[in-house]
């Protein structure tokens, strides 16, 4: 019985997570506003490679802002404000991944119309976060050449979610003796044909095509949100 009750109880959660979502992505839609959740476990460098991204858009003049969630502390928060985009912490206080509740709560006061891009970088963790629907546009799935290129094979319900896989660190790559053929061929034995782009924060490398799949991807959901919303 015990059993029976934790799936009943888990599969409530989920169901009122997915009506939550289901609103902000429809208001994220009105406003405007392309969503792109970041998901990977500790140590990808999600953090620094969200931070080259907020600063590349910035000082290209696009609008962005970000979510980033952790158990505690404000200190990812403070180094991603550095790239001049405006930046809202959300400490979970032991839970292991973000929820639409949450972002919810953290966006109700803000003009989401004024934003082209709103980036949420989930807690770090493989596992949790698959299951929870944000309202976003684009869940991208961090991996790190220091992980190893079995990671997608371990965590298949996490890539099997994601839209797009991100390689990071490949300055590293050589060093930690990283088969890129092998972790390419992971990624797409979980998830067929998802789309794999190899990055750099600390170089550079990559970032320019990061930043063109961002504007495509966006471009493209603005015109199937247009043609959704021609009568």
């Amino acid at each position: 019985m015990s059993q029976t009750r934790i799936v009943e109880v888990r599969a409530g959660i989920l169901k009122k997570n997915d009506e939550l979502a289901r609103a902000l992505r429809a208001r994220f839609e009105q406003a405007g506003v392309y969503v792109v959740n970041l998901v990977s476990s500790p140590g990808t460098g999600k953090t620094q490679f969200l931070e080259r991204t907020l600063a590349d858009l910035v000082a290209a003049g696009i609008r962005a802002a970000a979510l980033v969630g952790d158990l505690e502390t404000d200190n990812d928060a403070k180094r991603l404000a550095r790239s001049g985009a405006p930046v809202r912490q959300i400490n979970t206080h032991g839970r292991c991944h973000l929820e639409a509740e949450m972002i919810g709560d953290f966006v109700g006061d803000w003009d989401l119309s004024s934003l082209d891009f709103l980036f949420i970088e989930n807690v770090g963790n493989l596992v949790c976060p698959a299951s929870y629907d944000l309202g976003e546009a684009l869940r991208v799935a961090l991996l790190s050449v220091t992980e190893g290129e079995d990671k997608p094979l371990k965590y298949p319900t996490m890539f099997n979610s994601a839209d797009v896989a991100l390689i990071t660190k490949m300055d590293l790559a050589e060093a930690c003796e990283f088969d890129r053929e092998a972790a390419h061929a992971a990624i797409h034995e979980v998830r067929p044909g998802m789309t794999i782009l190899e990055v750099s924060s600390k170089r550079g490398t990559g970032m320019a095509a990061w930043m063109t799949l961002l504007q495509e991807r966006r471009a493209a959901w603005q015109s199937h949100a247009k043609s959704v919303a021609r009568p």
